[in-house]
């Protein structure tokens, strides 16, 4: 049995493929060994599986954020340790995005999700990346990014009335509430991108589709179009901000004559597929 995982900084989908080609699934947190020990993303994963699947599966693929350098070999651990195998292959969430949007092809692939991400794949392999540098410094077009500006422009008194007033009702934020959750506690990038549901559940309000709109912008601007070859390539997005929001992610492209290609929610279809061949 081979265990397949794709993981973002929210939610992790995993895939279970036993010997005659059936498909189980779960669903976890997010597991990012840049932000997590080995005995957190252990204790994720054993409360997951039944100890009795753990003891079925030879083979792990994994592909995840901050699976990179020491992360990587954080999580090869974590992995070997909790599923008892040795054969475990750790790579990051922008190939997983690469092979499951891509495939063979070349062209340049993209995440947006909590956080973002993107590079020029080449049909096997990734050839270029522009660093997206984390929701503090860039993640433009993520979900944390749109929420970092939601919220921004809730406390600075710039939304517009009737937006703040339901912003307002909804949460009923408080600035220390805000400011702990970013700057004291684990994970701020998740706590800023749930505030995109109000963006979602708000999309036909104007400044809504503005605030989208420009970021957006922003992520194929400052990455996208800096690969010499984004004109000649389709570009590919998976992520749940790209999926949900992908009428105005197409519009966004569309102004800047880039297009758009798939946009998925999740790669972790695409990858089954992909290691079909390893079972």
């Amino acid at each position: 049995m081979i265990l397949i995982a794709d993981s973002g900084s929210s939610k992790t989908d995993w895939r279970l493929i036993d010997d005659t080609g059936k498909i189980s699934q779960q669903k976890s947190l997010g597991l990012n060994p840049y932000y997590q020990s080995l005995e957190e993303i252990q204790q994720n994963i054993t409360s997951t599986f039944e100890a009795s699947i753990l003891e079925q599966i030879n083979k792990v693929f994994f592909y995840g954020a901050g699976c990179k350098e020491d992360g990587k070999v954080l999580m090869e651990n974590a992995l070997k340790k909790t599923c008892n195998v040795a054969e475990v292959w750790v790579g990051n969430d922008l190939l997983a995005a690469a092979r499951a949007t891509c495939g063979n092809e070349t062209g340049i692939a993209c995440i947006l999700g909590t956080g973002a991400n993107s590079c020029l794949y080449n049909g096997e392999e990734i050839v270029d990346h522009i660093p997206p540098l984390g929701f503090i410094l860039g993640d433009e077009g993520s979900g944390a990014f749109l929420g970092r500006q939601l919220i921004n422009a809730f406390f600075k008194r710039e939304l517009p009335e009737d937006l703040q007033e339901r912003f307002q009702k909804r949460y009923n934020l408080t600035e220390k509430f805000v400011l702990e959750n970013v700057y004291k506690k684990e994970f701020p990038n998740r706590f800023l991108a749930k505030f995109t549901r109000f963006l979602h559940h708000n999309i036909s309000h104007p400044y809504v589709k503005q605030l989208l709109y420009d970021s957006f912008q922003q992520f194929f601007v400052k990455n996208v179009k800096k690969y010499k070859s984004y004109q000649e390539n389709p570009v590919h997005f998976t992520g749940s901000v790209a999926f949900y929001f992908n009428d105005i992610l197409r519009y966004t492209a569309s102004e800047l004559n880039i297009t758009l290609g798939k946009v998925i929610e999740s790669p972790i279809a695409g990858l089954s597929l992909f290691h079909e061949k390893d079972i």
